[in-house]
């Protein structure tokens, strides 16, 4: 059976939040503080993009910071093995497309995943990287109290979920980390997995309403687990079927406006 493997990726297949990597490494980590409170996150980046444009920081030199990004090298090998399996691989994230661009470009991955769903960014005229927000919040609200006003998962996945079933039944395993994962988790059905990163906000709160989660869950703590579960997970679905599938361990029992798709270039 066909398998849809959908990543977040800060703190997932990079080790760090890359806005606060960007921001730490650049020096902007006093005045990202300081303006946190008056604005959402999402027009903060962009505020901060605006800061180091004044600053005379180039494109290059943002580039430079991502390149840096802990990423354990078990991900990078995960990640190209879902792909030789057949797996359909998609990332949905609260980052940004130049972000996740670059530091998949730079490890070689950008030609594993078919969809990045992500804030969209651009180049202006003046030579300023812009963050936008995936969802124009400013003229409606998405509806969702979970996610910030600016993305919504949840609804992020029911789009995926309904792109991806158009040629048949997929069987989807989701990885991620924070909060706002939990409610694409809760988009999940009983036939597929959900892999939440351990002694995260997604696993605090699944530790608290485990029976809220229809998905089979199986957590990670490292990119050397994250492998070891994933490529498990991909060999039990496609290869030993339906039946041994609804036979698996679940590892959780004990606790009971602009482009809003980016098709990633080939």
């Amino acid at each position: 059976m066909a398998v849809v493997v959908v990543f977040d990726f800060d703190k997932t297949i990079i080790d760090c939040d890359s806005d606060n990597w960007v921001v730490d490494e650049l020096g902007l980590t006093p005045l990202f503080t300081q303006l946190l409170p008056t604005m959402p996150w999402n027009s903060l980046m962009d505020r901060m993009f605006m800061e180091l444009h004044s600053q005379r920081k180039t494109m290059e030199d943002i580039a430079e910071i991502l390149k840096k990004a802990p990423l354990h090298p078990r991900i990078i090998s995960a990640i190209k093995s879902a792909h030789a399996s057949g797996c359909d691989l998609r990332i949905v994230s609260d980052a940004n497309a130049f972000f996740i661009e670059t530091v998949l470009k730079h490890h070689g991955l950008s030609d594993y995943f078919s969809e990045i769903h992500t804030n969209p960014s651009f180049v202006d005229g003046e030579g300023r990287l812009r963050i936008l927000p995936y969802y124009d919040f400013k003229s409606s609200s998405h509806g969702c109290n979970i996610c910030p006003p600016n993305m919504c998962k949840g609804l992020v996945m029911e789009r995926v979920r309904a792109s991806a079933t158009t040629e048949g039944k997929k069987r989807f395993i989701y990885l991620g980390d924070g909060i706002a994962d939990f409610c694409s988790a809760l988009k999940l059905g009983e036939d597929d997995f959900l892999m939440p990163r351990k002694n995260y906000p997604i696993w605090e709160i699944i530790c608290r309403n485990p029976k809220i989660i229809k998905a089979r869950i199986n957590e990670w703590i490292d990119g050397e687990e994250m492998e070891k579960i994933l490529l498990h997970l991909i060999t039990t679905i496609s290869i030993n079927g339906e039946e041994k599938c609804n036979n698996m361990w679940t590892s959780m029992d004990s606790h009971k406006g602009f482009q809003s798709v980016l098709p990633v270039p080939h």
